[in-house]
């Protein structure tokens, strides 16, 4: 008979219980000052984790930040574990915004949208990638190798970031909310599909075969959505809708267990929960007032933490070296700049207006934790030093930053549809945490 599990120890679960309501408290604090300031809670919550990480905290008092968030890998994964969670029923109820029928009649339009916002900022990030790679690549690593992870690094968005902010501002029922999350998902999916191949790269492991199976992996995953996943889900919202209770708890299993499935085939949690949440909201069972409770949970709780968590990567002090300062902000700019060219053209030939196409590029400029994943698994497999992962992260928390502000901006001067109108009666009852239930024509 096999030995019991050994319980967790007392210290580790203090330590843990102290991390999650710190992060959470800087967290909600921060965010309820930015909201305050006319900002999204976002961008608080992100900052709460940069204060209390090494940039700051780490270095002020190394001592308490040595003892709070200790460099104990299997401390810091039961934190990562929560956020884990948090993103991953985040984007579920995110997916379970989308407007499958808006889909379909803008398919094209989020296709052009999302080709030329990974084209061109992937080609700038490869180019500049070769003479920055004498700076800032380790000695190990191949040049080519180090230039297309900065270009795959440059090239995604962040569906998490894009989901919060849009949430946050009482957006994610507009066309161009709905336009951004289709990109979005496209460019995360050609992303995770690059990131393997470079990774593969890295460790000396890639042919023709690999590529082609993690296209298969993908079709596979929509082929038993559509075949599979929709009566599963249809059916399993019918039995839960005895109670609200019922149905949450329904929606957060199959949203993980979609998760786990992509997980298995090795392609992204974030694909499965995402495809499982457009199966969720596009379901006749669905009622978007029984998953209330999860969306205040997920969104007033579990988010945040996930951010701050996500700002604790963040070491500033990378930055006192001027050649690499000078890099960080030469890669901020193209990065920027490459975002911004490729969603406005995509727009431009989907002929929208300048004013969308704007929201539309700041939206898609959010990298967020997406990035920051990028970035750990080219530490993780010694493409970029210390220097460079800061780098990365720096442009996902400033990219991330500067969505809010730019979406307000651009957003006022987008008039209300009627198909809009209709999408946020819809949705009346499941307003955001700080949404408007009425469009006011300035966001």
């Amino acid at each position: 008979m096999a030995a019991p599990v050994p319980s967790m120890e007392s210290h580790m679960l203090l330590v843990f219980l102290l991390q999650v309501g710190v992060l959470l408290f800087a967290a909600v604090v921060l965010g309820r000052l930015t909201a305050r300031m006319g900002m999204p809670a976002i961008m608080g919550e992100l900052t709460a984790g940069v204060l209390l990480g090494p940039s700051l905290m780490g270095w002020l008092a190394p001592d308490i930040s040595g003892w709070l968030l200790p460099a104990d890998p299997e401390q810091m994964h039961l934190l990562d574990a929560v956020g884990q969670i948090a993103v991953l029923l985040l984007v579920g109820l995110t997916g379970a915004e989308m407007d499958l029928a808006s889909m379909r009649r803008r398919g094209r339009a989020a296709l052009q949208i999302s080709l030329s916002g990974l084209l061109i900022p992937l080609g700038l990030g490869v180019a500049v990638g070769y003479p920055l790679a004498h700076v800032l690549a380790p000695d190990r690593s191949d040049t080519t190798v180090f230039a297309l992870f900065l270009g795959v690094a440059m090239c995604v968005s962040a569906i998490p970031v894009i989901a919060k902010t849009l949430m946050d501002m009482n957006l994610i029922h507009r066309n161009v909310g709905q336009l951004t999350l289709m990109a979005g998902v496209i460019d995360d999916a050609f992303g995770w599909f690059m990131l393997s191949i470079v990774s593969a790269m890295a460790v000396g492991g890639l042919g023709a075969d690999d590529i082609a199976l993690t296209l298969v992996r993908m079709l596979i995953v929509l082929l038993v959505a559509v075949v599979i996943g929709r009566p599963l889900v249809r059916t399993a919202l019918r039995l839960s809708s005895g109670s609200a209770e019922q149905t949450v708890a329904v929606v957060t299993a199959l949203i993980l267990l979609a998760a786990a499935g992509t997980q298995s085939l090795k392609l992204e949690a974030v694909f499965g929960a995402f495809v499982c949440g457009t199966l969720i909201g596009s379901s006749k069972e669905f009622t978007a007032a029984r998953t209330a409770a999860l969306r205040t949970v997920v969104l007033a709780a579990l988010a945040p933490l996930f951010f701050a968590t996500a700002g604790l990567r963040v070491d500033l002090r990378a930055l006192s070296r001027p050649e690499v300062l000078g890099a960080a902000l030469l890669v901020l700019v193209i990065a920027v700049l490459g975002k911004f060219a490729g969603a406005y053209l995509g727009a431009w030939l989907s002929r929208l207006s300048k004013w969308e196409a704007l929201a539309l590029g700041a939206g898609m400029n959010a990298r967020g934790v997406i990035e920051v994943i990028v970035a750990m698994v080219g530490l993780r497999l010694g493409i970029m030093d210390a220097a460079t992962y800061t780098i990365v992260v720096l442009i996902a928390v400033v990219t991330s930053v500067m969505a809010p502000p730019l979406l307000r901006l651009a957003m006022r001067r987008v008039e209300y549809t009627e198909e809009e109108q209709l999408r946020l009666r819809s949705r009346s009852e499941d307003v955001p945490v700080g949404g408007d239930r009425e469009p006011k024509g300035v966001h």
